[in-house]
């Protein structure tokens, strides 16, 4: 395992910053979100790379704005959040320090791991909506920043 994406800093625990996503998965996205079907254009993309963050993300966001049963977007935002921390793990995050918003690579988990707080809190696991919470602060301590609440990561 690398420490590759594992900067220690000079005062507090260390950051970590996830690789970016593919081109070709940022323009999948772009051309699902301007689909006439954008749901299953989504879930396209999150077929055709499970991996990745960002789809998983933009998949439970877009079951969210769409209307569609909260359960559906808890579960995208919840696979979001656990293969964000399979890829956390395997950039080098040890289960503590900073995966700060500033980071544009970082964004679809924290993403996820927004939406999972939300959908949690309306489906009434609160319990879970509370940890996500304290989770989204312990790993950057400026949540929710501007750009979050702007890009749908606030809580």
């Amino acid at each position: 395992m690398s420490d590759a994406g594992v900067p220690l800093l000079r005062h507090g625990p260390p950051e970590t910053v996830l690789p970016p996503e593919p081109d070709e998965i940022r323009a999948g996205l772009a051309a699902a979100a301007a689909s006439d079907e954008p749901v299953a254009a989504m879930s396209a993309v999150c077929e055709r790379r499970p991996v990745s963050l960002e789809a998983w993300a933009s998949l439970g966001e877009t079951l969210e704005s769409t209307g569609a049963p909260p359960a559906l977007a808890y579960a995208a935002f919840r696979t979001g959040y656990h293969r964000g921390l399979d890829r956390l793990r395997a950039s080098g995050w040890r289960g503590s320090g900073y995966v700060r918003w500033k980071y544009p690579s970082n964004r679809g988990f924290l993403r996820a791991l927004s939406g999972l707080q939300r959908v949690a809190g309306r489906i009434g696991e609160t319990d879970e909506a509370e940890r996500c919470a304290l989770f989204l602060v312990q790993l950057d301590p400026d949540w929710p920043t501007p750009e979050a609440e702007r890009e749908g990561g606030d809580s």
